[in-house]
């Protein structure tokens, strides 16, 4: 076999491994690999339908522009107690089947009921959802680059400088 051939090959092996995992994946998943948690894709768009409605699109992007859905998902995913899992995901269950049939401004209502709510799955996987998504808006490139606007070097240093007393 010339050497030629053999590269040939030897790439065509190399891209066909590389595309296996993706052909693999279960179909209907999350579209990011989670360890903890188990989510689907109809998840993964309630998720992103609330983070919509949460930080909706005004001057500056929506939180589904942000992808702060897939956040959320991968921060509950890593730095969540596994109790705190449970809780999102039966709370998100809960939500998600009452929530079904509702229009935005309905799920909008909804929601603003419970948060004045002190107890139950939807309240707590609300709580962690908002407090991740804001967490994942503060810290997004929109927001550091455009909104917060931050020095990396500190201003320039004056020596003497005059006080009124």
């Amino acid at each position: 076999m010339n050497r030629r051939t053999l590269v040939k090959q030897l790439f065509i092996i190399a891209g066909g491994i590389a595309l296996l995992p993706s052909c693999l994946r279960e179909q209907g998943g999350a579209s990011i690999v989670l360890k903890n948690i188990k989510l689907s894709a109809t998840d993964e768009d309630f998720l992103a339908k609330l983070a919509e409605i949460l930080i909706p699109k005004t001057d500056s992007p929506s939180g589904l522009e942000l992808n702060l859905h897939l956040f959320v998902m991968k921060m509950v995913d890593d730095c969540e107690s596994p109790e705190n899992q449970q809780v999102f995901v039966k709370g998100m269950q809960a939500l998600k089947d009452n929530s079904e049939s509702q229009t935005p401004e309905e799920l909008l209502t909804s929601i603003t009921t419970l948060e004045g709510q002190k107890e139950g799955d939807e309240v707590a996987f609300f709580k962690i959802f908002k407090n991740r998504a804001i967490q994942g808006y503060l810290n997004s490139e929109y927001v550091m680059k455009n909104k917060l606007i931050y020095k990396l070097i500190p201003g320039p240093y004056q020596a003497a400088v005059k006080l009124k007393a």
